[in-house]
């Protein structure tokens, strides 16, 4: 079956923000401007790549549905989470064993979110839609008032974030391209400055609130926290629609690099890792972040490219078709000779 540009077109995006929004990370606190930028995206840029997520998951549940996942997820997590292990040590890391398997290392937190995401879905997909995802965004307002639940296996992001899955896997295709309709991207334009001046002249905003990855006593508000995350709630779901309202259609010549971003996700950080240990990058103006804009564009660009995505597929995928793709027209190509 032909895939969807729109979805692919989408992945591509929020991956290029995923990987920018990490490389201006060490400046937001020099600058007002980049960290209005960073808070910005972080608004939207993973509860939409979560909601996508949702939408493409299939819900069995059964044993070998489970099976199936966990070689799918849970084994690149463990790979990747002792290859990220010993390049901390190569960096100099002090910290670089510190909390083994159970502390996600970089952005592996989604892979193992991702796993229990699905388990989820097992209990959820049982009931009605409007119920369940009432029962999840309580859920998700509830384990931040518990300090236990914080970054160790993922728990508080997976609890947190649900609710963006559990909406994309009950929407339909029809749905979601409600959003393009001009009066709603008309509107989704009113929202994102809305939330960028806000974002901007507000007094200065936390941003573990939108890494859901704290209790509500680490962020400051230990009895009203539950009201500032459904506020995050409120204002991360009119940002992600906002966002995917002005998503094209249409299919391009970057649009197959959607379908890779898994790739990118995990091993952006080998670069960003570096760059943030060494200082590598100063930014003084605009053509500064601009440059890094750029760079964040290659790096995608890069790891989306056959080579890399040739390379690293066993450790990703668990099979090696593309190396054996390019041995067998290498064979095919010189017995023709």
């Amino acid at each position: 079956m032909e895939r969807n540009a729109y979805f692919d077109n989408a992945r591509l995006l929020l991956i290029f923000l995923v990987v920018f929004g990490h490389m201006i990370q060490p400046f937001t606190d020099q600058s007002n401007g980049i960290n209005s930028i960073y808070t910005w995206i972080y608004t939207f840029h993973m509860p939409a790549f979560i909601f996508l997520a949702g939408f493409f998951a299939k819900g069995a549940g059964n044993k070998d549905y489970v099976i199936k996942l966990a070689k799918k997820l849970l084994v690149p997590y463990i790979i990747f989470q002792l290859i990220y292990s010993g390049y901390y040590f190569l960096l100099g890391r002090d910290n670089w064993l510190t909390d083994g398997l159970f502390y996600p290392h970089w952005a592996l937190w989604f892979l193992f979110s991702l796993f229990c995401w699905h388990i989820l879905l097992f209990w959820f997909k049982k009931l009605p839609p409007l119920l369940g995802l009432l029962i999840a965004v309580q859920i998700g307002l509830i384990v931040g008032y518990f300090g236990q639940i914080g970054q160790s296996f993922s728990l508080s992001r997976t609890f947190v974030f649900f609710p963006f899955f559990l909406l994309g896997y009950w929407l339909t295709t029809e749905k979601v391209m409600f959003l393009k309709k001009k009066s709603i991207k008309i509107a989704s334009l009113v929202i994102m400055v809305a939330v960028a001046i806000g974002i901007y002249y507000a007094p200065e905003i936390k941003t573990g609130w939108l890494l859901a990855s704290k209790s509500y006593g680490d962020l400051g508000l230990p009895q009203y926290g539950g009201i500032a995350r459904f506020l995050v709630y409120l204002t991360s779901f009119l940002m992600a629609a906002s966002v995917l309202a002005w998503v094209p259609r249409k299919r391009n010549v970057l649009t197959s690099l959607g379908s890779r971003t898994l790739y990118v996700y995990l091993l952006h950080g080998f670069f960003i890792q570096y760059f943030r240990e060494t200082d590598f990058f100063q930014v003084d103006s605009v053509f500064d972040l601009t440059g890094i804009a750029v760079i964040a564009a290659l790096i995608v660009l890069v790891l989306s490219s056959k080579p890399v995505l040739g390379i690293w597929q066993p450790f990703i995928e668990g099979k090696m078709s593309i190396l054996k793709r390019v041995i067998n027209e290498k064979r095919t190509s010189e017995n023709n000779v």
